[in-house]
């Protein structure tokens, strides 16, 4: 497991490194001190699992740099580093497609546990920046695909094509990767998004992240959902 670390400071670049190599010994940190160098190392280094991305990263723009690395590696999650606690950080990240966020004040078991829920390809948003909203745990049949079942759609009114673009939602998934994944066009995907967005009553994408959850088995140990490990 390859993990790219993006932070312009050197204590917590090394801190973050020192956490995830400590998740096993499988797993493999590469660091990144600026988005030139962010780059840089994904072109060289295409196994890269997982980014963390530092939403201060000097001149630039930590928003900007998740919006372009969610659309140059789409398959890539990308987690959030921030001193920020703010609910409007959050979401806003979210709604760029990162699939967690972590604030630099977490304690080392809370950052370890944010980043097993992602690479179990959930999502991951710091309880403190939702006081009051219930924590909830997808919880499918057969791995990623399953991470919406048939009772889930029946629940909620949705086709199993509808199904499908959901899936593709929770994952963090544009509508131009969903459309190629699901050989449908852009304007098919946006049409299913807008039907599973009414279905919830909600109107982002992120705000259908945090309306899901609830609806299915909830999980005291985190805030945030990902899929139950086979049995």
């Amino acid at each position: 497991m390859h993990v790219l670390v993006i932070d312009d400071h050197p204590l917590i670049l090394a801190a973050m490194q020192a956490v995830v190599t400590g998740l096993g010994d499988s797993y493999r940190v590469t660091g990144a001190v600026s988005a030139a160098q962010a780059r840089e190392r994904l072109q060289t280094q295409p196994d890269v699992d997982l980014m963390l991305l530092d939403l201060m990263l000097g001149a630039d723009s930590g928003f900007d740099l998740l919006a372009e690395f969610r659309a140059s590696h789409p398959r890539v999650p990308v987690v959030v580093l921030s001193a920020s606690e703010s609910k409007d950080h959050v979401l806003r990240a979210l709604d760029l497609g990162a699939m967690g966020y972590i604030t630099k004040r977490a304690a080392s078991d809370e950052v370890v546990n944010a980043l097993r829920i992602v690479l179990s390809g959930g999502l991951y948003v710091p309880p403190q920046a939702f006081a009051g909203a219930t924590p909830g745990r997808l919880d499918p049949a057969d791995g990623p695909a399953g991470l919406v079942t048939h009772s889930v759609l029946d629940r909620l009114g949705l086709t199993p094509r509808q199904g499908d673009v959901l899936r593709g939602m929770l994952r963090g998934m544009p509508n131009k990767v969903i459309a190629r994944e699901l050989d449908l066009s852009v304007e098919t995907v946006k049409d299913h998004v807008q039907s599973v967005l009414r279905s919830l009553h909600v109107s982002t994408r992120t705000q259908a992240v945090l309306a899901i959850a609830p609806l299915l088995n909830g999980d005291p140990g985190s805030f945030g959902w990902r899929p139950a490990r086979r049995r």
